[in-house]
């Protein structure tokens, strides 16, 4: 179609078809319409755990660039529009597949650190054992909290 419209050469036809896969990819599903409530409440949901701050990228459109800073901003990295673009795209799940994030304890910068003072040893320990009513009534805070339904009341009934 491209070829047909004159927007590109044989030749770049020919390169992309000889192009090696790298893996990297990107999911075309069907368009989600804005009538779509549970498709909209999905990408809302992904969207808000964003893998990257807006507010720490500059995109210089006349030069095709884009500056990312680091958190506390004392760094930041120069990107090729192009560039920046697969490097987004490297947090990008495949289809079905979920990214792991860990907070806390548990994070990379923590696990590091503790690394570095050599005190990974120190588990934590749970110091006093709820109950399991206990449990079951802060899973329903945060269920209702997060998906907007209380799970301990019947839809039905």
């Amino acid at each position: 179609m491209l070829f047909k419209e004159g927007k590109i050469t044989e030749d770049l036809i020919k390169m992309l078809m000889n192009w090696r896969h790298s893996g990297f990819n990107v999911f075309c599903g069907p368009r989600i319409l804005p009538s779509d409530d549970t498709a909209m409440e999905n990408l809302a949901r992904y969207i808000i755990r964003a893998s990257f701050s807006q507010e720490r990228m500059t995109c210089l459109s006349d030069e095709s660039m884009v500056i990312y800073k680091s958190r506390d901003g004392k760094q930041e990295k120069t990107f090729d529009a192009l560039e920046y673009i697969a490097a987004l795209c490297t947090h990008v799940p495949n289809r079905g597949e979920q990214m792991a994030r860990y907070y806390g304890f548990y994070s990379n910068v923590s696990r590091g650190k503790r690394k570095k003072d050599e005190q990974d040893e120190a588990i934590p320990q749970i110091i006093e054992s709820k109950g399991s009513k206990e449990f079951r009534r802060t899973w329903a805070r945060l269920i209702q909290k997060i998906y907007e339904v209380d799970p301990l009341v019947c839809p039905k009934c």
